[in-house]
C-alpha cells in the first residue's frame, strides 16, 4: 500500500493505496538500503524503481520520489490464513517457520510475516485474536494496553473500517480533543524485543509497534477459547449483559465523591444561611400542626438532630426553595395545594438535567449523609417540610440525584430494622397527595441516569455518540 502518514501506518485504509511488490524486488531494496547505510550514502539502484510489482505493501507518502524505498513497510503478509487459503502468498515459507510448542493442538488463524526496511510505527489497535510475535531480527518496542484502557485510547466507531483502532494520535495527541488520554500511561507496559524475543499480546489488548531499520518479525494468530466457546445464537444475551455491567460501572463513576465546596458555594449563591436556622417556610407552614407537640412530633423536632444533620437539613431546604423560586412564577405552588396536583409539572418530573455528582449540590448533601443521619434528615424534613420534601422529590431532584437518593435508600434498609423501615417510608411518601407520581419521579430519574451512562458507554467503548458530541 501507499500510505500517506509513513513512518506511521494507521489503520485507517483512507490513508492508504494497495500497490502491488514482488517480494524478491523488496529484499533488493533492503539490501540496497543495507550497502548505503554501509557506504554512508542515501542511493538506490535505478534499476529497482523502475522494477513491477507482486505483492501487497504499505509505503510513503513520497512513494514515486528519490526517498521512496525507504519507507516500505511489508505488513500482515500471509505465510498461511486458514479462513482464506488463496491468501497465502508466502506459504513457500511455511516449511521455515517453527510453531512454538505451546501453540501445538491450538487452531491457529494465520502466520503473517512483517518486514520494513526503515523506522516505522504502527498505529494503536487491538487484535481479534490471540497473538504471539516473534523478531527474527532487527529490533521492536510494543506498547501494550489492557481492555479495561479503552476509553483512554478513544477506540474509532464500532461501525468504521478501522474499528479496532485508536482515534488518537500517541506522538501528537490534542489533550482539548481527548482529554482522557491524559491517563493512558498509567495502563501502559512497554517492551522491547531483539532478535529471539517473542512477546504474547492477548486477544483485546491495545498496542502500538515501533520497528527499528530493517526489522523482520513473524507473528501467530488463533482464536482464544472464550470466542471459540461464545455460541452465535447467545450474542444477543452476551452484548446485553456485558453492556449492563459497563453501564453500572460507569453508573459507579459518574458518582465519584465530589468537593463540599461545591455545595457551600451554591447554597450561600441561594441567599440561605448554610447554618442558620431562619429558613423560607412558605411552603410548609400551613402544614404545622397547631397546639402543643405530641410524641411522634417530638422525634422529629429539629432540637433533636445532630449539628451536621441538622446544617444538611437547612442546607436541602434552602435549596429547594431557591431551585422552585428560580423556576416558578410567584404563586405557582400554593402553599394548601399539594405540587403534585398540577398536571403540567407532572409531566415534568425530572426538571434539572444534571448527571455529574460533582456538579449537583442537592446530590452532594445527601451523599455525604451516613445511614443514621440520612433516616433522621428525611424523617424530620417529611414531618416538619412536607411541601419541600414533596418539591425536593417532584422538582428539585436531578437524575443524579435521585439515583444518590435511591442508593442511600438501600443503605439504610441494610442497617435499619424491618420496623423502622417500614415506619420511615410510610413516613416519606405521606407527603404526597398521589404517591405514584413520587414512584414516576424517582423511576424516571433513575431510568435518565442510567440512559446518560448507557450513552457514556457507547461513546467510550464503541466510538458512538448519540449526541453528536466528541466521545
Amino acid at each position: 500500500m501507499l500510505s500517506r502518514s509513513a513512518p506511521v501506518f494507521y489503520g485507517d485504509i483512507r490513508s492508504h493505496e494497495r500497490v502491488p511488490l514482488p517480494f524478491s524486488t523488496f529484499i533488493g531494496y533492503c539490501k540496497d538500503f543495507l550497502q548505503s547505510a554501509d557506504d554512508g550514502r542515501d542511493s538506490i539502484s535505478q534499476a529497482r524503481k523502475h522494477e513491477s510489482f507482486g505483492l501487497t505493501a504499505q509505503h510513503g507518502d513520497n512513494a514515486m520520489g528519490e526517498e521512496s524505498p525507504h519507507q516500505i513497510y511489508l505488513a500482515q503478509v500471509p505465510i498461511i490464513n486458514a479462513e482464506n487459503k488463496e491468501m497465502g502468498q508466502l506459504e513457500c515459507l511455511r516449511d521455515e517457520i517453527k510453531t512454538p510448542a505451546f501453540l501445538e493442538g491450538k487452531l491457529l488463524a494465520s502466520i503473517n510475516l512483517w518486514m520494513n526496511s526503515a523506522r516505522t510505527r504502527s498505529s494503536t489497535h487491538y487484535d481479534p485474536h490471540h497473538n504471539l510475535l516473534c523478531i527474527i531480527s532487527g529490533c521492536k518496542q510494543v506498547v501494550l494496553w489492557p481492555p479495561s484502557a479503552c476509553p483512554f485510547l478513544y477506540p474509532l466507531p464500532v461501525y468504521g473500517e478501522a474499528s479496532n483502532h485508536s482515534a488518537i494520535h500517541l506522538e501528537s495527541t490534542n489533550f482539548s480533543l481527548y482529554p482522557r488520554a491524559k491517563s493512558i500511561d498509567e495502563y501502559s507496559q512497554k517492551v522491547t524485543l531483539h532478535a529471539g524475543d517473542s512477546v504474547f499480546i492477548p486477544e483485546g489488548w491495545f498496542h502500538q509497534v515501533d520497528s527499528g531499520d530493517l526489522t523482520i518479525a513473524v507473528n501467530f494468530w488463533w482464536r482464544s477459547e472464550m470466542m471459540s466457546g461464545m455460541v452465535e445464537h447467545m450474542d444477543a444475551y452476551y452484548l446485553r449483559r456485558i453492556l449492563k455491567r459497563l453501564i453500572d460501572k460507569e453508573m459507579d463513576r459518574m458518582l465519584s465523591i465530589p468537593s463540599t465546596a461545591v455545595v457551600n458555594n451554591v447554597v450561600s449563591a441561594s441567599g440561605q444561611s448554610s447554618s442558620g436556622n431562619a429558613v423560607d417556610e412558605d411552603l410548609d407552614m400551613n402544614h404545622q400542626k397547631a397546639g402543643g407537640k405530641g410524641k411522634l412530633e417530638q422525634e422529629f423536632s429539629l432540637h433533636e438532630l445532630e449539628p451536621h444533620a441538622l446544617k444538611s437539613l437547612h442546607e436541602l431546604v434552602s435549596l429547594v426553595h431557591h431551585h422552585i423560586n428560580q423556576n416558578q412564577p410567584p404563586g405557582d405552588i400554593p402553599v394548601d395545594q399539594s405540587v403534585s396536583r398540577e398536571e403540567a409539572e407532572v409531566r415534568k418530573i425530572v426538571k434539572s438535567y444534571l448527571f455529574n455528582l460533582e456538579e449537583d449540590p442537592i446530590a452532594n448533601i445527601v451523599w455525604n449523609l451516613e445511614a443514621h443521619s440520612f433516616q433522621r434528615v428525611f424523617l424530620t424534613l417529611a414531618h416538619n417540610f412536607p411541601r419541600t420534601l414533596e418539591a425536593f422529590v417532584l422538582h428539585a431532584l436531578s437524575p443524579v440525584g435521585v439515583e444518590v437518593l435511591t442508593r442511600k435508600f438501600e443503605q439504610m434498609d441494610q442497617m435499619i430494622e424491618p420496623d423502622d423501615r417500614s415506619q420511615f417510608y410510610q413516613k416519606f411518601y405521606s407527603v404526597f397527595d398521589d404517591q405514584s407520581c413520587a414512584m414516576d419521579a424517582l423511576l424516571n430519574g433513575k431510568e435518565s441516569f442510567a440512559s446518560q451512562a448507557f450513552n457514556n458507554v457507547l461513546a467510550q467503548y464503541l466510538g458512538i455518540n448519540l449526541d453528536g458530541s466528541k466521545p
